[in-house]
């Protein structure tokens, strides 16, 4: 099997053998264009504040690149590959043609026609009303999305290309997130999986948002979800199928297996979204399993057997991680990327390593420090990515490495939030299992331990996402029945790897209960609000996104490793 995972900055194949998940070979492609942050390709107009875009044909040579490197270290021969399953950030949403075609590539000097990353967030306005008219008619959707949608959302973005861009909004026949956007130039064939349909969608109990409730939010998208073109599971709605998870979505074209140098005909899975497909790997798709995937950001998701309003939630979506089950979902916007920030900006000499050298050699407090991890918004419980980072309690004798162990503090309070927000509402987090990047850092793994209370799980696999989909992949492929038999071959974690301190964990609830305080005082929003339009009205030379236009040169996100960014004009080299 191959699973290939399109993440943020680069796209990571692996070869996975079906009898037991062995892991065989693997190959990693960086983006040219990493994350299109701050102009357009070729332009050196500014893009607005909290903008994050991506480049179609970085997906595309992730396929040309990373699958043949994969399959060629695995050893095995191309002819032996059943199937190919893939996933994806989300909500990565893109404007096509109804062909498919990306508009960026028609358009490349539009913003809004190139694909709006996960963290994208500069649609918060949007979402505010989107939740206030929710909230205000009764809206039964609401709920499942513990009462906000998030701006990272499809209606969210879709709505602000409308208000802010509504020649590229009416040439945009199709709305479609990127996990289906990619099954499509693997197959030929329009689908819509359930996973991102109904979390970054909207979709519940089988239907999206009324054309009433969207006509009341701006008459002209009143017809938004004629652009989604999905229906009913297993129906056709303007050529589309809602596909369930471990669904064959269709076979390899003759095209994609010249980019793959895979035989044509194999099996390609349902697309899917990162988070959801590792919980494939970890083997973690029983009731109760809550799997966070820390990386740049952190994603919890928990398959579960009841349904539950929990308070902030990203959402609720039945089937929406296995069939069968209830999965839900919870997030913070910034993690990973906290840290990076703080070492690109503010380490100096110190690197990661340095920092948490020196961190771990405090004792739980000492460096009087208390922080709100929300310096990428607050994507749970709150739900608003107007919100910004704070750090209280420095003073003239406050060093590098005191900030940085707050900071990895601050994300730890913040998962414990989502956990007991969750138990609170009467779904029980029986396992916790950490997933990602960030588990090659084993301090901050027992932070989290310390600061939860709980043993850590850790999955087996460096490539969580890659080898997930390849399972979702070798059911596809009908090698299991199912992706609880394929996870229960395949998947791999070690329970208990990481068990809480007693005393470390007694001193972590004092500063918990700080966290709790400024969680609860600048939640309200009013002063970071404030901040932050303060700091968008000074911006030079920053006129209303709708307002922009340029050509194309991109200016490359640096949020890995530390390294620094290169420039390379967009290519216009993939067609459909």
């Amino acid at each position: 099997m191959v699973g290939v995972d399109f993440g943020t900055l680069s796209g990571r194949a692996v070869v996975v053998r079906v009898s037991d998940g062995a892991e065989l070979g693997s190959a990693v492609h960086e983006y040219a264009h990493r994350v299109i942050e701050h102009s357009l390709p070729g332009s050196d107009e500014r893009l607005g504040p909290d903008w994050a875009l991506q480049s179609p044909q970085d997906w595309i040579d992730v396929l040309k690149i990373a699958v043949p490197q994969a399959v060629a270290a695995s050893g095995v021969a191309p002819e032996q590959v059943i199937g190919i399953g893939t996933d994806f950030t989300a909500c990565t949403v893109l404007p096509t043609t109804a062909d498919g075609t990306p508009l960026c590539f028609e358009t490349p000097s539009e913003p809004h026609a190139w694909p709006k990353l996960w963290k994208h967030h500069a649609a918060q306005s949007h979402a505010d009303r989107i939740n206030e008219l929710a909230a205000r008619r009764g809206e039964s959707w609401l709920p499942r999305y513990g009462g906000k949608i998030s701006s990272e959302w499809e209606f969210a973005k879709g709505l602000q290309v409308l208000e802010e861009a509504p020649e590229v909004y009416a040439r945009a026949e199709r709305w479609i997130e990127a996990a289906d956007w990619i099954i499509w130039q693997l197959t030929g064939v329009e689908s819509r999986n359930i996973c991102t349909v109904g979390y970054k969608g909207i979709f519940q109990d089988g239907s999206y948002p009324s054309e009433e409730f969207l006509a009341e939010l701006n008459p002209g998208f009143a017809g938004f979800a004629s652009k989604l073109a999905t229906g009913q599971v297993g129906d056709q709605v303007n050529g589309t199928t809602l596909a369930p998870l471990g669904g064959l979505a269709g076979r390899l074209t003759a095209q994609a297996a010249e980019w793959t140098g895979l035989p044509e005909g194999v099996a390609v899975a349902v697309g899917n979204v990162d988070a959801h497909v590792t919980a494939a790997a970890a083997d973690a798709v029983r009731p109760g399993q809550m799997v966070a995937i820390m990386g740049t950001s952190t994603c919890h998701i928990m398959p579960s057997d009841q349904l539950a309003e929990v308070p902030g939630m990203c959402g609720v979506v039945r089937d929406g991680i296995v069939p069968g089950l209830w999965g839900y979902e919870a997030g913070q916007s910034a993690v990973g990327d906290i840290f990076a920030w703080f070492v690109d900006n503010f380490g100096g000499d110190l690197d990661h390593e340095s920092l948490t050298a020196l961190a771990e050699k405090q004792a739980v407090g000492e460096h009087g420090l208390v922080a709100l991890d929300w310096f990428g918004g607050n994507r749970s419980v709150l739900v608003d990515h107007n919100l910004s980072g704070v750090i209280i309690g420095q003073t003239l004798a406050t060093k590098p490495e005191d900030v940085y162990r707050a900071l990895i503090e601050s994300t730890a309070f913040g998962a414990r939030m989502i956990v007991e927000t969750f138990e609170k509402s009467g779904v029980p987090v029986e396992e916790f299992v950490v997933a990602g990047g960030l588990l090659k850092n084993r301090f901050l793994m027992q932070v989290y331990a310390d600061v939860l209370r709980r043993p850590l799980s850790v999955i087996g696999s460096d490539q969580g996402p890659a080898l997930g989909s390849a399972i979702h992949a070798a059911v596809a492929a009908g090698a299991y029945p199912g992706i609880q038999e394929a996870a229960a071959a395949m998947g791999k974690r070690t329970e208990a790897a990481y068990v809480p301190d007693e005393a470390g964990a007694d001193a972590y609830d004092r500063l918990y209960a700080e966290y709790r305080r400024l969680h609860d005082f600048f939640g309200d929003g009013k002063m970071l609000h404030t901040l932050r339009a303060i700091r968008n009205e000074a911006r030079e030379g920053a006129p209303p996104p709708g307002l922009r236009s340029g050509g194309s040169e991109a200016t490359i996100a640096t949020r890995e490793g530390g390294g620094s960014g290169a420039t390379e004009p967009a290519s216009a080299e993939w067609r459909p």
